[in-house]
């Protein structure tokens, strides 16, 4: 008993210290992330006219028309484009062109937003998502996730982020061994005393939302980790399993003639891999690059809970290039498709999202009782000090 005391405290320090150094930030990450748990909706309560037509019937236009009415309205320089496909009659279109550099347009955006009918190909509306340079240019839901996942910061945001849920991981850790009740006493540990004093209701408060968060924030911040330092949590993950390859495009012979759209070359593919509701396509700038389509609520993968698939496709030639869903790759790569649905809450629908909104939120209250807690003990320690001086003078 005494060692693990012993042990308690030096945890108690790591806990305190990661706590008073990040927890400021970590608070606005987990505050910003509980508003993006619920971003496409409010997105769409926000931009009505961005995401729906007017037009609910008659024939809908090609792939490759909408396609190509999308890469005209764009300014050139663009590096990539991902189409979110409507999931209803009423639906638009809706690219997002990425902008590598600032854009050679009016808008100067890093990313770019069009809307196009799916019954006429026509462009109804744009707007920039991110602004090159101007955070306050954003619209609402794109200043929320670059605060999110790099605090205005650029790259190097990304990566102070990143670092941060790495050491929030430790901070989490430690929060579960100073915690952890030896005498078997959950209840202490899991509820909050009535009629305590101010001091035992703020530690008790500190203590019970991280105890009832635990598992969510634990699962956030490893996901987080993905997102940020994606190259270094695939060379963790690699240490236990073999990850596939991403899929590189071919490019063609100078003399060859192949030519395949892109609606021909996802009907083909779609003919193998049956099923599902489509959701995203992504393409490079490049027409010698990649075509990925993915699809959601797949019926033969639902035993897995995630039943997305994506197949990337060859853009020169329409091939097939690999195809990622759990019942293709490694035990890694199975891992790796969880991480989206998890940071989301996704992967469990409304129960899943909330849990995430509420873990979101415990991140203030966990660093604001945490900071009250350091400063009543640091007070009481002054007080103490004085006490035993006035004493000695006696």
């Amino acid at each position: 008993m005494k060692r693990l005391k012993a042990h308690r405290k030096f945890w108690l320090h790591i806990h305190v210290w990661l706590g008073l150094g990040f927890g400021f930030l970590m608070a606005i990450t987990g505050l910003t992330g509980s508003v993006l748990v619920f971003w496409h909706e409010l997105d769409q309560a926000l931009n009505s006219s961005l995401y729906h037509t007017s037009i609910t019937q008659g024939s809908l236009k090609t792939l490759d028309e909408i396609i190509a009415t999308g890469e005209i309205a764009a300014p050139p320089g663009w590096a990539s484009i991902n189409l979110e496909l409507p999931q209803e009659a009423s639906g638009n279109y809706l690219f997002g062109f990425y902008y590598p550099n600032i854009a050679a347009s009016k808008e100067q955006a890093e990313l770019l937003n069009i809307a196009v009918d799916p019954y006429t190909a026509e462009v109804v509306g744009r707007r920039v998502f991110y602004h090159a340079w101007n955070p306050f240019k954003h619209c609402l839901v794109g200043f929320f996730f670059k605060l999110h996942y790099a605090l205005f910061l650029g790259a190097m945001g990304t990566t102070l982020v990143g670092c941060m849920a790495v050491l929030f991981l430790v901070s989490v850790i430690s929060g579960l061994i100073i915690g952890w009740p030896l005498t078997g006493n959950w209840r202490r540990v899991l509820t909050i005393k009535r009629r305590a004093s101010v001091e035992r209701f703020n530690h008790d408060l500190h203590q019970s939302a991280g105890f009832y968060n635990l598992l969510v924030l634990l699962m956030v911040l490893m996901s987080g980790v993905y997102f940020n330092l994606p190259d270094q949590f695939r060379w963790v993950v690699e240490r236990f399993s073999s990850l596939t390859p991403e899929a590189k495009a071919l490019k063609l012979p100078a003399t060859s003639t192949i030519s395949v759209s892109l609606a021909t070359a996802l009907q083909q593919a779609l003919y193998d891999y049956p099923g599902g509701i489509a959701k995203y396509y992504t393409l490079d700038g490049e027409k010698e690059g990649l075509f990925t389509a993915c699809f959601q609520n797949v019926p033969e993968l639902r035993r897995y809970i995630i039943s997305e698939r994506c197949l990337v496709l060859n853009q020169a030639d329409g091939k097939l290039l690999q195809i990622k869903d759990p019942d293709h790759g490694s035990g890694g790569d199975l891992f790796m498709q969880w991480q989206w649905p998890l940071h989301s809450g996704q992967a469990f629908g409304w129960t899943g999202r909330i849990m995430v909104f509420i873990s979101g939120l415990a991140c203030p209250v966990l660093f604001v009782t945490g900071l009250i807690r350091w400063l009543q003990k640091k007070r009481a320690t002054r007080l103490t000090k004085i006490s035993r001086e006035a004493n000695k003078l006696k």
